[in-house]
């Protein structure tokens, strides 16, 4: 299966740098609404077999023009939502933000039993996004795009694919609409094809920057 994640666009808590995980959730900025009218034509090549988007608003809103134009029903799941910041919600700070990506990504290293500050841990955490993916690869479809989170995105990757890990994670901040292309299943493994338009090889190294529009925001 061909795995495409897609991270929302900007909101305006993207902005002041917030911890902002809660659901709804925020809605998009304008530079947000023209980063989700451009996935269209981003992703015009790739196909697309089914939608899937997380309970968060700026998930779904980011996917409508993608919908529109492959005429998919997107498919809401909760596994798909952002890592759940807990006592950090809201928080702005460098402290708080440097905790909450650490604590994710050591998920990805293996430490899965650490708990956000009043939060999940990495067992929950990753075994909902893994649920999701597991559901797409059983549909039989070809090609399966997930819009999702910065963070969520970055730790499930990092966590599963053979080429990329915690260290490779860190280092690559996925922009507003960065989008990460996977080829796998659930049974055999992952390898990153395409990490915001870098090719990746057996280890991780990368090209060249080629990805699609979207400044490269940290966070949620």
């Amino acid at each position: 299966m061909r795995l495409i994640l897609i991270r929302h666009g900007q909101t305006p808590s993207n902005l002041k740098h917030l911890l902002d995980t809660a659901a709804p959730g925020p809605g998009l900025t304008p530079l947000g609404q023209e980063q989700a009218a451009a996935l269209p034509e981003v992703l015009a090549g790739e196909g697309i077999d089914a939608l899937y988007v997380s309970t968060l608003v700026r998930t779904q809103l980011t996917a409508a023009p993608l919908a529109t134009a492959t005429g998919l029903e997107p498919r809401v799941r909760e596994g798909l939502r952002e890592v759940v910041a807990g006592e950090l919600e809201m928080r702005g700070d460098e402290e708080a933000a440097a905790l909450y990506l650490s604590t994710a990504l050591a998920w990805a290293a293996g430490d899965t039993g650490r708990r956000m500050p009043g939060g999940e841990d990495g067992v929950a955490a990753l075994g909902r996004f893994d649920a999701v993916v597991a559901e797409a690869a059983e549909s039989g479809a070809g090609t399966v795009a997930m819009v999702s989170h910065g963070a969520m995105i970055r730790t499930w990757v990092a966590a599963r694919a053979d080429n990329v890990d915690a260290g490779y994670a860190a280092a690559h901040p996925l922009a507003n609409t960065g989008v990460v292309v996977l080829d796998g299943s659930p049974g055999r493994g992952w390898r990153v094809l395409l990490w915001e338009g870098r090719p990746l090889g057996p280890e991780g190294d990368s090209a060249e920057d080629a990805g699609p529009a979207g400044e490269p925001l940290p966070g949620y």
